[in-house]
């Protein structure tokens, strides 16, 4: 098996690809070793001490170097542990785990009944538009909420705490979602 590798915009991320899926449905972040118990292979990715985020994505898995580690160290160890993964063809999660599952509500921005349509318009051009770009990169953007013309983002993976992650909302999403949607003003991470 080849796993290969991919750089990410955010230096502290590489972007692992095992050639097969990963996520079935939906993707995973796992921001801390606590969160990483319902998965053997993200616990296994914390425990060597020196990560500070796992993602997994539907073709990837993304991880996050803790602050001072350098990858040439750290890449060998991870590669390891996901060639051991998944040759063994041992379960993403825990069996008997409803923790695996994790489907994050929309935060409570006040949305108004009216805005609907134009809460499907941006939520639709997310999906289709925004969230494959952001995968390609290693992570995720998921939609929590829409107020007063400003559409509130979740980052997650490779995009949490990516040094571009703010010109990517302001210059990129923002910008496509302000041409087709003008009712959005601005564009913000929650």
């Amino acid at each position: 098996m080849l796993i290969q590798t991919e750089a990410t915009p955010n230096p502290s991320t590489l972007k692992f690809l095992p050639g097969l899926r990963v996520m079935e449905a939906g993707t995973r972040d796992f921001a801390t070793p606590e969160d990483a118990e319902v998965s053997p292979l993200a616990e296994a990715i914390f425990s060597t001490g020196e990560v500070e985020g796992v993602f997994y994505g539907r073709d990837f898995i993304s991880v996050t170097a803790a602050p001072g580690v350098e990858w040439r160290d750290l890449k060998p160890e991870i590669l390891s542990l996901l060639l051991d993964h998944f040759s063994s063809d041992a379960p993403l999660f825990r069996a008997a785990s409803a923790a695996g599952i994790e489907v994050a509500g929309d935060a409570d921005y006040g949305e108004d009944p009216a805005d609907a349509p134009l809460v499907a318009e941006i939520r639709e051009l997310i999906e289709t538009r925004v969230r494959p770009a952001v995968a390609q990169d290693g992570g995720d953007i998921v939609y929590r909420g829409f107020r007063n013309g400003t559409v509130y983002l979740a980052l997650q993976g490779a995009c949490s705490g990516c040094p571009s992650s703010t010109m990517t909302l302001k210059q990129g999403i923002e910008s496509l979602l302000k041409h087709y949607v003008p009712e959005v003003e601005a564009v913000e991470a929650v």
